[in-house]
């Protein structure tokens, strides 16, 4: 998940943890309904953050809202692992990999686009670091 205070981008993985698939962009005030929807339908064991920090490893501004995020999480899926993943540069690399898959700029333009492909790039790489 690619947390943000405005919207979140949403990846799910397949059940071998092979392969990261963008699902969808939500608004952050919808999440946990979101959420609450989508744990009814799928199995889910894991879900991973992406952590935002500064250059300096200082947890930057939604830091807090991350964790108060958590928090409720927890408390309402004890069950479900939560993970911190780095999210450095993420939506930087969004941004060229959509580039580079030759999509329209004006949809690279879509930040709704650019949280999901974000989404995406914090669970392939929290799953490559599990190798």
């Amino acid at each position: 998940m690619d947390y943000g205070s405005k919207r979140c981008g949403i990846a799910a993985s397949d059940p071998l943890r092979l392969i990261a698939n963008g699902l969808t962009t939500i608004p952050t005030w919808q999440l946990m309904d979101w959420l609450k929807n989508y744990l009814l339908a799928e199995e889910v064991g894991d879900l991973v953050i992406g952590e935002s920090l500064h250059k300096d490893g200082t947890p930057n501004a939604i830091n807090a809202e991350v964790v108060g995020f958590e928090r409720k999480f927890a408390r309402l899926y004890p069950a479900i692992r939560l993970h911190r993943q780095d999210e450095f540069r993420t939506s930087r690399r969004a941004m060229e990999a959509m580039i580079e898959m030759g999509v329209p700029r004006m949809k690279r333009r879509e930040k709704e686009r650019v949280d999901q492909m974000a989404a995406t790039l914090i669970l392939q790489d929290f799953m490559e670091a599990l190798d």
